[in-house]
This record gives structure tokens, C-alpha cells and sequence, in this order.
């Protein structure tokens, strides 16, 4: 088993595939070690939320014209507080951009990168166990067909989420559990969405509406476990009644729901770490509260960030400390920035506090007359600046 300069990577959904068909298109070998079968996820419905600037490395990576059909773009992006007064809008067209983000299921996008890949390179139902970084190099252990087999990298990027993070020496995370989960799901409303999206700030937790097709939104409704538990039991009309109560009139009655599904909700982030030859990207680095939509665009500038700087590195300096230093180092503020800047909306947004209310709409009113400060949360959440 000799070390070479081939990048490993470690999970191949959309972070993972999106930084090997990057070092792809440059030429660099690399090696996807992904534990699913190959289109596994093709079918998978569950919506993502694409910054302008993920469209814009789609488009570099030659695939958005094939994400762009299945693609709901935003054009405006409504907040507002349930009980109080106040609201803004951050329009597309407003900052010279032609969407603020786009709306697709993760299952087109996977389509989409894996059209694109060279199969080759990837082997598919390659479960990571074991991942160990050495001086020179890192290796790690897969079980594939039943038998345990290993590959040596001299660059080994972990990209699967974080399910192979748990016993790398040298790694740690550091979690902020928030004590809610996320309900997800698609509704039909009785009004058309016009490339509307909602992030309604509420008494139980920030709930946000997507336009998701022609005339459905994907829905995110956060809350306490035991609310999102309840919500999970009710039958439709049921359910759909209390999100209307919820939510208002802004899009009128809520016609139908499809599959409800939830998950837990929480703020973490790998803390310095001294694993030689190893870099972990995406949501295996951070994970974030979906409010805002940050969580997998960060990651998606990690990959692009990553590949970037394989490209400047020799061979001998692959992977070494240096390196790794520079990589934390140029993505640092832009993650901590996500991290802070949702962390920072669920706190504000939450606080229940007598006045607080009232604060949070007059700030909200006063954002909507001041266009440098939109500028900053447009820039924010489209490109991480």
C-alpha cells in the first residue's frame, strides 16, 4: 500500500462529488469512497437551498444546465415575526442579481454531479471504518463486498457528514445542542408562490417556506422536540390548519402536504485539530441551523476552496502542515461567520422576553429603508462575504 499523491475522499453526495469532479476537470487524481450504491440517492426529494454563489460553482463544474430545469429560483426573500409588526424584503433585483437562490431536490442535484463524474474513480458501497492520520501520510480502512480494504492518501478529505468522524484521533467537535428539531416537507397553498420565499420568525421557532415547483413550497417548521413530535401525529387537515394558524394569510390556505419527516437541530463545528493529511469539508465540518440556508452552501465553498489550493500545492507539500494551515486559515471567517450568523437569528429570534418583540420589528422595519445593511445580508448569504 503505497502513498501517492491520488486525493482520497471520503462520501460522495454533492460536497463530496462536487470538490472530485473540480479536481477532476484539473486533471488531479482522486479516488470517492461512498457507502451508498451508485444513484442511490437519485429519488431523494428532500429540498436544498442553492446560494447564488453555489449556482455559480455549479455552473463552473458544467452541470447547472442540467440542475437548472428542476430548479425553483428566489427572487425575494420575505421575513417577518408571527405577533408582531415589522417585515422586510430583500429582492434579487435590487442587488443586480438574477435570483437570490434557487430551490432543488437533493436527489436532481446528485443527478446532475453524477453525470458528470468519471465512475472510475468512484467506488460505491465503500463504507469507511477507520481513519487514521500519520506523519506522511493518512490511510483508511473501507469494508467493500464483504472485505476490509485500505488506501493511502497523502491528502484525505472527509466529506460523508460526519459519520466517520467519531474515532479519528486528532479530531474534535465542539456541539451546541439547540433543544428543537426540524419538521421538513412539501405543501401545496392556495396562492401561487411568484418565487416568494418566507423565513417567519415565530413564538415556538423560525419556520420558512421555499418555492419549490410550479406552485408548491418545501416547508421547514422548527420548534421543541415534543411540538415537532406532536406535529408529526396529526392527520393533514389537522396539520395544515395549525400551519396556517402559524404562518398567516400570505400565501392563503394550505391545500396538502406531502411525507412529514424531522430531525434534530444543532450548532457544531470541528475545533483545532492536529490530524496530519486530513481535512474535513461540509457538513462533517459544520453543521448549522437550517434558518438562513447556510449550512450546505459553506460546504460547497469549502470543496471550492479546497481545490483551489490542491492546485497550488506541490506534491510533497500535499496534505502537510502547511497546508492545512492555509486551508483553515482562508475558510475561517466565512464558516465562522455562518456559524455566528445563524446562531445569532435563532437567539434573537426566539428570545421571548417582554419588549424584545417589539425591538426585533422596529429593527426589522428600519432594515427594510436601509439598503448598505441589506447589501451586507444579500452578500452574507449568497457568497459568505
Amino acid at each position: 500500500m503505497n502513498t501517492t499523491d491520488t486525493i482520497v475522499i471520503v462520501g460522495g453526495g454533492p460536497v463530496g462529488l462536487a470538490l472530485a469532479l473540480a479536481l477532476q476537470q484539473k486533471a488531479i487524481p482522486f479516488k470517492v469512497l461512498e457507502a451508498r450504491p451508485q444513484g442511490a440517492a437519485h429519488q431523494d426529494t428532500r429540498a436544498l437551498a442553492l446560494s447564488y454563489g453555489t449556482k455559480l460553482v455549479l455552473e463552473r463544474l458544467g452541470v447547472w444546465a442540467q440542475v437548472e430545469p428542476h430548479a425553483t429560483a428566489i427572487q425575494t426573500i420575505h421575513i417577518s415575526q408571527r405577533g408582531g409588526l415589522g417585515r422586510t424584503k430583500l429582492q434579487a433585483q435590487e442587488h443586480q442579481l438574477p435570483a437570490l437562490g434557487y430551490v432543488v431536490s437533493y436527489g436532481a442535484l446528485m443527478q446532475a454531479l453524477d453525470s458528470a463524474i468519471d465512475h472510475q474513480h468512484v467506488l460505491y458501497q465503500a463504507a469507511a471504518r477507520a481513519i487514521l492520520p500519520r506523519d506522511h501520510h493518512a490511510e483508511v480502512s473501507f469494508e467493500v463486498a464483504g472485505k476490509t480494504e485500505q488506501l493511502r492518501s497523502a491528502l484525505l478529505v472527509i466529506a460523508d457528514g460526519g459519520r466517520s468522524l467519531e474515532e479519528v484521533p486528532g479530531l474534535m467537535r465542539e456541539t451546541k445542542a439547540y433543544g428543537h428539531d426540524a419538521l421538513v416537507s412539501k405543501v401545496k397553498a392556495e396562492m401561487p408562490h411568484n418565487n416568494v420565499a418566507y423565513e417567519r420568525f415565530t413564538a415556538t421557532g423560525p419556520m420558512a417556506l421555499l418555492p419549490n415547483g410550479a406552485s408548491d413550497f418545501s416547508l421547514v417548521w422548527t420548534g421543541e422536540k415534543d411540538m415537532v413530535d406532536r406535529l408529526l401525529t396529526l392527520d393533514d387537515a389537522t396539520f395544515l390548519s395549525e400551519l396556517h394558524a402559524a404562518f398567516g394569510d400570505r400565501v392563503g390556505q394550505f391545500l396538502s402536504i406531502e411525507k412529514r419527516m424531522s430531525f434534530p437541530l444543532k450548532l457544531s463545528s470541528l475545533s483545532m485539530t492536529d490530524a496530519a493529511h486530513v481535512v474535513v469539508i461540509g457538513n462533517a465540518a459544520q453543521t448549522m441551523h437550517p434558518v438562513a440556508g447556510q449550512g450546505f452552501n459553506v460546504g460547497m465553498r469549502d470543496a471550492w476552496t479546497l481545490v483551489d489550493l490542491i492546485a497550488n500545492t506541490s506534491a510533497a507539500q500535499l496534505g502537510g502542515a502547511p497546508m492545512l494551515a492555509e486551508y483553515r486559515q482562508r475558510r475561517q471567517a466565512d464558516t465562522r461567520g455562518g456559524l455566528l450568523f445563524t446562531d445569532f437569528l435563532v437567539n434573537v429570534f426566539t428570545n421571548q422576553t417582554l419588549g424584545v418583540a417589539s425591538l426585533r420589528g422596529l429593527g426589522l422595519a428600519m432594515l427594510q429603508h436601509f439598503p448598505p445593511i441589506k447589501r451586507v445580508l444579500v452578500n452574507k448569504m449568497s457568497f459568505g462575504k
